[in-house]
C-alpha cells in the first residue's frame, strides 16, 4: 500500500491542531508522552546550558520547545513544521512565554536548507517516521550533524519499529491495548489507519548506529517504553 503524500499529511495535521496543544498531556498517542517532554528538554538544557539557537522540527503546536524554555528562556528559536496552522498556534503559544526571536518555516525539513553551525539544539519530536527509506534518514542526520554547533546536540522522540517480527507483533498488540485503555477500540483503530497511511518508523537500533555513522560524537538513549522512544546525539565540541 502507498503511503500518504507529503501534501496529505499536511491535511491532516491541519485538521489536528488541538490535539497537540496541550502542554500538561504531551502527544496523547505516545506512551510515555509527559515523562518523554521533561526528559528530553531537561537533556537538551544539561547538555548545552548555554543554547543561543533551538531548530525545532515538526514543532506541532510548539509543546517541545515550550518545555525547553522552562528551562532555557529567551532562545532564539526557528519553528518548522508542513502546517501553517500548528506554526501559528505554535508562534502564539511561545510568544506569551518568550521575548527570544521566532522564525516559523512551513516546509519539509529535508528539502529546507540553514547554513553550516546555527544551531545549539535540534529537536525532532513525532516527526522523522515520515522519513521513507534509508537514504532520507542519512540525509537528515547528516544535516542536523552539518548545522549544529560544536557540542550541539540532537533530541529526538518518536515511533520506532522492533528488529524481531514477533517482538514488534508483541509490542503493537500492547500498544493496542494502550489506546484502548486511553480512548476505546475506535481510536485504536484509527490510530492503527493512519499509521499504517503515513508512517515508516525505523528500529531504535538503525537510528542509533546511523547518527554514529555520519559523524555524532556520542549516542545518548533516555526512554524507551513499547513502540515508543527519546534519545539524542551530541556534535564533538571546539578542540
Amino acid at each position: 500500500m502507498p503511503k500518504s503524500s507529503v501534501e496529505e499529511i499536511r491535511a491532516r495535521f491541519d485538521q489536528d491542531v488541538e490535539r497537540f496543544s496541550n502542554l500538561t498531556i504531551g502527544q496523547t498517542t505516545t506512551v510515555d508522552s509527559t515523562l518523554i517532554l521533561e526528559l528530553v528538554t531537561q537533556a537538551a538544557a544539561a547538555s548545552n546550558p548555554d543554547a543561543a539557537q533551538l531548530l525545532d522540527v515538526g514543532c506541532g503546536a510548539g509543546n517541545f520547545t515550550l518545555k525547553l524554555l522552562q528551562s532555557l528562556p529567551d532562545l532564539e528559536v526557528t519553528l518548522v513544521d508542513l502546517s501553517q496552522p500548528m506554526l501559528e498556534r505554535a508562534v502564539e503559544r511561545i510568544r506569551a512565554v518568550s521575548s527570544g526571536v521566532i522564525h516559523p518555516l512551513q516546509g519539509d525539513i529535508r528539502e529546507i536548507t540553514f547554513p553550516a553551525g546555527q544551531f545549539d539544539v535540534i529537536l525532532a519530536a513525532a516527526v522523522l517516521h515520515h522519513l521513507r527509506g534509508a537514504g532520507q534518514w542519512r540525509l537528515v542526520f547528516t544535516k542536523f550533524l552539518q548545522v549544529l554547533k560544536p557540542g550541539g546536540s540532537v533530541w529526538i522522540v518518536d515511533l520506532v519499529e522492533q528488529s524481531t517480527p514477533a517482538v514488534q507483533a508483541l509490542m503493537w498488540d500492547r500498544y493496542g491495548d494502550y489506546l484502548v485503555d486511553f480512548k476505546g477500540p475506535a481510536f485504536r483503530q484509527k490510530v492503527f489507519d493512519y499509521i499504517e497511511e503515513e508512517d515508516t518508523p525505523r528500529p531504535l537500533i538503525f537510528q542509533l548506529d546511523l547518527l554514529r555513522e555520519v559523524g555524532f560524537e556520542q549516542v545518548e538513549i533516555l526512554h524507551k517504553n513499547n513502540l515508543f522512544a527519546a534519545f539524542g546525539a551530541i556534535k564533538a565540541g571546539k578542540a
